[in-house]
C-alpha cells in the first residue's frame, strides 16, 4: 500500500511541475515576442522534467526497468510527449510482470 501512495505522490508531483513549468514560462513572457529559439526551450521544459524523473533508472539493476527504459528511449525520440508516457507506463507493466 505504501508503494502505491509513492507512485502516486510521484506522479502527482510531476504533474505539479509540468503543469508550473508551462504556466510560469508563459506568465514571466506572456508580453514578449518568442523567438524559434526560445520557443522550442519553452516545449522542452515538460521534457526535461519527465527525463529528470527517469534518469535514476538508467543505472537500475532490474532488467525489467531497463527493458522499458529502453522502450522510453525508442519512442520519445519518434513520438509526441502523451504517448510516450503511455507506452512508458504499458511498457513497465510488461516487463515488471514478464521479466519481474
Amino acid at each position: 500500500m505504501a508503494g502505491v501512495i509513492a507512485d502516486l505522490a510521484t506522479i502527482g508531483g510531476m504533474a505539479v511541475a509540468t503543469y508550473l513549468t508551462r504556466i510560469s514560462g508563459y506568465l514571466l513572457l506572456r508580453n514578449r515576442r518568442l523567438g524559434r529559439r526560445a520557443a522550442s526551450v519553452m516545449q522542452a521544459a515538460p521534457g526535461c522534467v519527465l527525463i529528470a524523473v527517469i534518469a535514476p533508472w538508467f543505472v537500475s539493476p532490474r532488467p525489467a526497468d531497463l527493458a522499458a527504459l529502453a522502450v522510453t528511449v525508442l519512442a520519445a525520440t519518434r513520438l509526441p510527449m502523451l504517448a510516450t508516457v503511455a507506452i512508458a507506463m504499458a511498457a513497465t507493466v510488461a516487463f515488471r510482470h514478464l521479466l519481474g
